[in-house]
């Protein structure tokens, strides 16, 4: 009982952790949200649509004059201001002269007088004041620079003066309507949306704002979240259980929202981050539908910041089909070229049509998006580091990984053709059947076709204690005792796992070196045994294989195909009805002795196996008709 109660607090200590590892997610998340204009974040232009609903003033508020009004107002009201000079001292003062830098700075400003502190005398400029070039020009004779500009009184003389511009002109009541859903921002309206954005990012209005907009991101992250370890529960509890795929998951999340954010603060475009990397990296390494629902919940935490979030939303939402569609089975470098290549022309398409659909007209089209679009284009492609990457930080396994593996001109796999032909051409035909019963059932073909390549690989170490490399050569086997011989048989199994991590092979391709025997008995020798032994209490431990038992489809699969290729060597008749009768008791038996036991196999899943089984064998032990001889 203790030791049922410890077990059940270790697996809610691992399922607590597993869902605080998204909570620290959501909460590192928001803490990265750009927080200017926290409470105002809509995107709008001149001249194109509002997106959003009904939008009232929930309070009253100015409207503020635009850059360009308050600068022409400035410079009309300057042509009327007098700067303040003074004498240098020790000069001449017969007529004023100033510098040829204070004459540039007249003239750009427009002013016509300067005042002489502290007499305040004044001086029309430029008929009463010169600079040195020009009082040679008009009295024909030198005269020094005598006066210089009081910077401090002239100044706070201006600021003075400027203060009499109102930075306002109206105001906008509470409730008094701004805009409704599709109509055009104008210029006015623009104005009066900038003046409310303004009004939010008052001090006065933010402590309050900031926090309930902080509750909302929470809670909405969080809701996100929430929604994809719903869909993990009950479509992929398996993935949910691992620790090492929450984390991966949660990664790509961070990763994405993490550059969105960073390009957001630097006022970049959020169309520059590659979206695509989610779909694409979950794809490779598992299947569509969770590809597709992680690439959603991503893109649904973006457009809580992004400007334009239903544009953003829409874009996106074509962009992870089209990866997701277009990447069904990632077995070729070339094939992420292509998958970027319709996402790049997906989004043009998608934006153009969008933006189309919302304007009406040409004019609204930003040519640079196009380049955004571009640059990411070439982002997505280097998703192919990231998959190298995410291989060895989680011990993930890609298709093209596995085709690599495939290759018998490997080092590893020519060693084994070299040392151990027999077992070599018995691993490649239990490939082929493997691989064919793995496209019946929906299960992962390439995958077994690289553990079948490998499942015997132990038997290089001393391949001739197999039938298979004997060539007519006695067993030695047969002259060990039955107990001896069974752990002779049973090692190539712990030497095979050996050899795979000396060769550094993945852990799903080890997996298959350790169960393609399950628990099963050495039945030869067991039996053996027993015959010469009719009265002894047998320990079957000296005959069984240590397993453990395969936990997947396609390690039940490699076990049926290598037991069952290895017994059709055996046969004496090839027909069809006695190739069935023999796979029918080979797989009946692994059924009874427990060895699917722990695999997600149905019983029509066994069945499609048998017949595809019993057909391949069938082809492939088919009779040639005997060629004649030509006679002399």
């Amino acid at each position: 009982m203790k030791f049922k109660t410890s077990v059940f607090n270790s697996k809610t200590a691992q399922t607590i952790f597993r869902l605080g590892i998204f909570a620290v997610l959501a909460a590192i998340i928001v803490l990265m949200f750009p927080r200017y204009n926290n409470s105002f974040r809509y995107h709008f232009e001149v001249g194109k649509p509002w997106g959003y609903s009904l939008l009232t003033a929930d309070f009253d508020f100015p409207i503020y004059k635009t850059d360009e009004q308050l600068t022409k107002e400035r410079k009309q009201l300057l042509t009327t201001f007098t700067p303040y000079y003074k004498y240098v001292p020790q000069t001449q003062r017969q007529v004023p002269v100033i510098s040829l830098q204070d004459k540039e700075w007249l003239e750009e400003n427009g002013l016509t007088r300067i005042k002489i502190s502290p007499s305040g005398k004044t001086y029309h400029f430029p008929d009463e004041v010169y600079t040195m070039a020009s009082a040679f020009a008009h009295f024909g004779y030198e005269c020094g620079q005598n006066l210089v500009r009081d910077t401090a009184l002239t100044e706070k003389r201006m600021n003075q003066y400027l203060s009499s511009i109102v930075p306002t002109q109206g105001i906008v009541q509470k409730g008094e309507k701004i805009i409704d859903h599709g109509e055009i921002v104008t210029e006015r309206t623009y104005q009066i949306l900038t003046s409310l954005r303004r009004a939010y990012d008052d001090e006065s209005l933010g402590t309050q704002q900031r926090t309930l907009s902080i509750m909302g991101e929470v809670i909405l992250v969080m809701l996100f979240l929430c929604l994809f370890v719903i869909y993990l529960y009950v479509f992929r509890l398996s993935y949910l259980r691992s620790t090492s795929k929450v984390l991966f998951f949660c990664l790509q999340i961070f990763i994405v929202i993490g550059l969105a954010c960073l390009a957001l603060r630097f006022n970049l475009t959020v169309y520059l981050i590659p979206f695509a990397w989610v779909p694409i990296l979950t794809r490779v390494f598992f299947d569509s539908r969770t590809a597709l629902f992680l690439h959603f919940t991503t893109i649904l935490i973006a457009s809580i910041v992004v400007p334009v979030p239903v544009e953003f939303f829409f874009i996106q939402i074509v962009v992870g089909m089209v990866a997701v569609s277009s990447l069904s089975d990632m077995t070729r470098r070339a094939q992420l070229v292509q998958t970027a290549a319709w996402i790049l022309l997906a989004q043009t398409v998608a934006y153009t049509a969008i933006t189309f659909a919302q304007t009406g007209v040409f004019t609204s089209i930003d040519p640079w998006m196009y380049l955004y679009f571009f640059i990411c284009f070439l982002l997505t492609i280097g998703c192919y580091g990231l998959i190298y990457a995410f291989e060895k930080l989680f011990r993930f396994i890609s298709s093209i990984t596995l085709v690599e593996l495939t290759d018998i001109n490997s080092e590893l796999l020519h060693t084994l053709a070299e040392r151990a032909p027999g077992t070599f051409q018995h691993s490649m035909q239990v490939s082929n059947l493997a691989a064919e019963a793995a496209k019946t059932i929906g299960a992962n073909a390439l995958l077994v076709r690289t553990g079948a390549l490998y499942h015997d690989i132990g038997k290089i170490t001393d391949p001739l204690y197999y039938t298979e490399n004997q060539n007519g050569v006695e067993n030695p086997l047969l002259q060990m005792d039955p107990r001896d011989a069974a752990q002779v048989i049973i090692a190539h199994v712990t030497e095979g796992e050996k050899i795979a991590r000396r060769n550094h092979l993945p852990e799903v391709v080890i997996n298959f070196i350790t169960t393609h025997h399950g628990t099963s008995l050495v039945r030869y020798f067991y039996n053996t045994y027993c015959n010469a032994h009719p009265h002894e209490k047998i320990d079957q431990s000296l005959f069984r294989y240590p397993g453990g038992k395969p936990t997947t489809k396609e390690g039940a699969i490699l076990m049926m195909a290598d037991a069952i290729e290895a017994r059709s060597r055996s046969l004496d008749d090839f027909s069809e009805e006695a190739i069935a009768k023999a796979v029918n008791l080979m797989i009946d038996s692994q059924i009874a002795d427990g060895q699917f036991a722990e695999t997600p196999l149905s019983f029509k899943d066994v069945e499609d196996i048998r017949r595809v089984f019993v057909s391949r064998l069938t082809a492939m032990n088919h009779h040639r008709i005997s060629y004649p001889t030509l006679n002399k």
